[in-house]
């Protein structure tokens, strides 16, 4: 592993096999890591680490300060979100199969007698992650009509700094479990986005004429997004 310096910031250098240089600053302290193509020098590294050094450091203030949500215990009368409302949890011990419910304002989690914290917090992960299995073909649907694309496929899975990801040869989206907490509206702004990322691969002018295109308001739920208390390990972007 290569190290950059530039000033006060500490970047890491990975060398992979791959087309692209891919920039990312981790949680909690918003640690730096460029993965760089293979034939790329790091004197040409670090002119682009230069360049993108405004947005490195705007990123870690901003992880720095982003409001956090505590760990959880997975035990009655602990806030959980689904869609975007707080939810008391009331935990049932029951020797049945584990399930995870809406009862009003709680969130019955109904688990076996002596199940662990690490089980609990999995039988609600595996909730949160068939609930969004049930909500974004929806929106697929509707957005690749408009769009006039095709996704291949998508799935659900935990992902640290970012909340969608697309491969654009595959058609294929990954989404981040933690949006399963986020308001409805918050996921269908990261949908479209990996969408629209079928029509343009970088986040240019043209990526934001069809954002405006397809969701005119995609900036102040961006803002809202952004705004929203992160997980006590992930962070969106």
């Amino acid at each position: 592993m290569n190290e950059l310096t530039l000033g006060d910031v500490k970047v890491e250098v990975e060398f992979k096999n791959i087309k692209n240089v891919h920039l990312s600053v981790y949680p909690p302290k918003g640690r730096v890591r460029i993965a760089a193509p293979l034939h790329m020098s790091l004197d040409t590294i670090r002119i682009y680490a230069i360049s993108k050094l405004g947005w490195i450091k705007k990123q870690q203030t901003k992880l720095k300060s982003a409001e956090r949500e505590s760990s959880r215990d997975y035990i009655s009368k602990e806030s959980h979100y689904y869609l975007g409302k707080r939810y008391l949890m009331r935990v049932v011990i029951q020797d049945s199969s584990p399930r995870v419910e809406i009862k009003h304002n709680c969130l019955e989690l109904t688990v076996r007698p002596k199940t662990s914290t690490r089980k609990r917090k999995e039988i609600l992960d595996d909730w949160y992650r068939n609930s969004l299995k049930e909500l974004i073909p929806t929106i697929v649907k509707r957005y690749e009509k408009l769009m006039k694309v095709q996704v291949e496929e998508f799935a659900i899975r935990k992902m640290k700094t970012k909340w969608g990801t697309c491969n654009i040869e595959a058609k294929r989206i990954w989404l981040n479990l933690e949006l399963a907490k986020k308001p409805a509206s918050c996921i269908e702004y990261i949908v479209v986005h990996e969408m629209v990322h079928l029509l343009e691969r970088r986040h240019n002018d043209r990526f934001t004429a069809y954002m405006d295109k397809f969701l005119p308001n995609w900036r102040l739920i961006k803002q809202d997004l952004n705004r929203l208390p992160v997980g006590h390990v992930e962070w969106g972007y």
